[in-house]
């Protein structure tokens, strides 16, 4: 391949991926044109694209972006996927995918520059919370202690509330009321 047919690649990389932080690397060789159709519509519907990319090309791509930490993963066939609502869900997507057939091979996944090497950094990674599901846990985590507080302020009353309906059974149904000694 000749070097300005290379370097227009490397520039569609950089076009295609501008903006692209967090994605994962798999290598979808060997899995059978029918199924592989199915995997990339499946993903498709969830907004998560794949590109098969050439790992000389895409190191050159990559370089001074947030993908450059996938540079260990880019050995032997690699496609990039990438997109959906984060990459925690792309990759508990693919690794539902990885089940299903099993050509498919999860090489590896970067999050905030971090890389998760392999089948099990990725599975690793689809076990973190998504930002909205980390998001709810702060809500929550901030509004436990006003909850507790409330709670323990109105305890008394609702303790009193309850004695008072007791009593308030008990002379209905006739019944005396002793004195608790």
């Amino acid at each position: 391949m000749s070097r300005p047919v290379k370097n227009m690649i490397v520039q569609e990389y950089q076009r295609r991926f501008d903006g692209v932080s967090d994605a994962l690397l798999v290598d979808i060789r060997g899995i059978p044109a029918n199924e592989n159709n199915e995997l990339r519509l499946g993903l498709l519907k969830k907004d998560i694209r794949v590109t098969v990319i050439r790992n000389t090309l895409a190191r050159d791509a990559f370089a001074g972006t947030g993908l450059e930490g996938l540079e260990p993963g880019l050995s032997g066939p690699s496609a990039l996927c990438y997109g959906g609502t984060s990459v925690v869900d792309t990759a508990r997507e693919l690794v539902d995918w990885a089940k299903k057939i099993k050509e498919l091979d999860l090489k590896g996944a970067i999050l905030d520059g971090q890389y998760f090497d392999g089948d099990a950094g990725v599975k690793e990674l689809s076990k973190f919370p998504t930002r909205e599901e980390a998001q709810a846990k702060v809500v929550q985590l901030i509004l436990s202690p006003a909850s507790n507080l409330v709670g323990g302020a109105l305890a008394p009353g609702a303790n009193l509330l309850a004695i008072v309906k007791e009593i308030q059974d008990r002379l209905e149904d006739g019944k005396t009321i002793e004195k608790a000694g």
